[in-house]
């Protein structure tokens, strides 16, 4: 009873002292702020480049006896990093595998181990129990000094992301046993074991050698390693006996630097081992694509339009992958369509690649052994066959069907050129037809029919094409009459023009083509859910098929590299 009574009065006189305080303190005083809340504002305010806090710290506070009164948070915590500078060029030698590298006290991020001072400074009187309050808010209006001690310690996060990086210096990795396919048979190597510094308990070390035993001066300090033993063994890889998927793709009619990239994205995915549970990037492993890298400059897709870039033609190597992972029936993680169809597999059995575009093809090798990928071209035709141990009974297999569920109508832009021949015309830019499909997977017991279902999704856009209607003519009138023709941008007025004032020219450009893929199963009007949208679209069908298309691609197959942002 007696301690409430007391905890009673101190809750009035704090109550009434702080309603009468007028210092600078008081902008705070209704704030409840604990420790870990104090903590979690310093580091989510760390997390950002430049972050200004202007909240003032009271008179009479110092921080490590350096005078912070009136300072801002953000003023104090710059003089707390000046304090801590002087530690910036002073070398710790880290020693490792029988090694060594060298790193300064700034490398290793040394600071304040209490780096949420500066607000407990400024917040000063605002936490802690309702006595701690009042004696705080007491001695600050009767002048006395507050000292908030400084602790010397590391930012963990800035430190591990040093030794991540700086240990490659001193780390011999294992090297897994392997295998190579020569002359038809596996031919196996053994792996080599490495040794790699730990890195989270070697931050543990440095962290309390820093914070509990450091002198301040040049130091040498052994990091904690590891023994890393290769992987897979002789007996293990023994069980790639089979061939669990195959698939190949034609590339013939490319140009010599489009079959240069597609041979060099292959090779870097030959000879790939996935252990059961490992997933595979073909990003990670084919990128950069630069000259350095062996890439050399062809067509590739960017915004809807075809350029030049390194690796064009590389998204061939994704597809012609991703078609082996389909029959070999490995687990699929990541895979986007192309922004546009391309020509060297039926649409919803492409997969494409966008280093900028954040584009990847990831596969996870959901098997109880491991698999061996090979991969191959022969300057025609792109090759991958997946090996492994089979699982399934010997009646099991599968087939993909591509079924196209729209066709998106393709405009095309006439555009009057006076130094062609009358009615002579040019395609300028080749557009490309917009579908959208998915791919079902059908699987088979012993040649009777078990399952049917959408393996994926895809939408690719249309790009419309340009072509260009010569008005050039002797007669004016001619001229003037075939360029109104054209402004009219209708395909059959402009038509009858070339048929009218320039009879007999010939003409490969159509006016009207044909789409290389109509939908798989029309209906008068078909309603299709594009599952990458959200959005429902009515097409009607017979209208697609009569009055939309243009040429697929160009003949050294620019479809390749998927450069563009574009949700597809």
């Amino acid at each position: 009873m007696k301690k409430s009574k007391i905890l009673l009065l101190i809750s009035m006189l704090m109550c009434n002292y702080l309603v009468a305080w007028e210092g600078p303190i008081t902008v705070y005083a209704t704030e409840e702020i604990s420790d870990q809340e104090i903590s979690d504002e310093e580091a989510e305010a760390g997390a950002e480049e430049v972050v200004v806090d202007d909240r003032e710290i009271p008179a009479g506070i110092t921080i490590g006896g350096i005078d912070v009164s009136g300072k801002t948070v953000t003023e104090a915590n710059e003089l707390i990093a000046e304090y801590f500078s002087k530690y910036d060029d002073v070398l710790f030698t880290l020693n490792a595998n029988d090694q060594s590298f060298t790193a300064t006290g700034k490398d290793l991020c040394i600071g304040a181990k209490n780096s949420d001072v500066a607000v407990k400074a400024a917040t000063y009187g605002t936490y802690g129990n309702y006595a701690e309050r009042f004696k705080a808010v007491k001695d600050i209006e009767e002048g006395r000094t507050k000292d908030f001690a400084l602790s010397i310690g590391v930012n963990r996060t800035g430190l591990e992301a040093y030794l991540n990086t700086a240990s490659a210096q001193v780390n011999d990795e294992a090297s897994d046993d392997y295998l190579t396919r020569e002359n038809g048979e596996f031919v196996f190597h053994e792996g080599t074991s490495g040794v790699v510094v730990q890195i989270e308990k070697s931050a543990d070390l440095l962290e309390n050698y820093i914070e509990n035993e450091w002198d301040g001066n040049d130091a040498s300090v052994d990091l904690i390693t590891e023994v890393k033993e290769p992987r897979g063994s002789k007996e293990e890889l023994a069980e790639i006996t089979d061939l669990l998927g195959s698939f190949s793709t034609d590339y013939s009619s490319s140009s010599a630097a489009r079959k240069n990239n597609v041979a060099n994205g292959v090779g870097f995915i030959n000879g790939t081992i996935l252990y059961p549970g490992d997933e595979f990037s073909v990003l990670n492993t084919i990128t950069p694509f630069t000259a350095e890298n062996g890439y050399q400059l062809a067509g590739s897709y960017e915004n809807g339009t075809t350029v030049e870039t390194y690796g064009g033609g590389i998204c061939q190597v994704s597809t012609t992958f991703y078609g082996a992972v389909r029959e070999a029936e490995l687990e699929v993680v990541t895979r986007s369509s192309h922004s546009m169809i391309v020509s060297y597999v039926p649409p919803s059995q492409d997969a494409a690649i966008s280093e900028s575009g954040g584009k990847d093809f990831q596969i996870r090798n959901n098997k109880n052994y491991p698999i061996y990928i090979e991969g191959y071209c022969d300057g025609s035709n792109a090759y991958f066959n997946i090996y492994g141990k089979e699982e399934d009974d010997a009646g099991h297999s599968v087939e993909y069907e591509s079924e196209i569920t729209a066709v998106t109508v393709q405009n095309t832009t006439w555009v009057a050129d006076p130094n062609v021949p009358l009615g002579k015309l040019t395609t300028t830019v080749s557009g490309h037809t917009g579908y959208t499909a998915k791919l079902w997977k059908i699987v088979y017991e012993n040649g009777e029919e078990v399952s049917r279902t959408v393996y994926n999704n895809s939408k690719y856009n249309p790009s419309n094409r340009t072509v260009t209607v010569g008005i050039a003519s002797e007669d004016p009138n001619l001229s003037a009459a075939m360029l109104q023709a054209v402004a009219t941008q209708d395909v059959n007025t402009i038509a009858n023009a070339v048929a009218t004032y320039a009879p007999g020219v010939a003409n490969s450009t159509p006016y009207i083509i044909t789409p290389k893929y109509s939908v798989t199963n029309p209906t008068t009007t078909e309603t299709t859910t594009d599952t990458t949208t959200d959005t429902t679209t009515t097409t009607d069908t017979t209208t697609e098929t009569t009055t939309e298309t243009a040429p697929e691609v160009t003949t050294d197959g620019t479809e390749g590299v998927v450069t563009d942002n574009s949700d597809i």
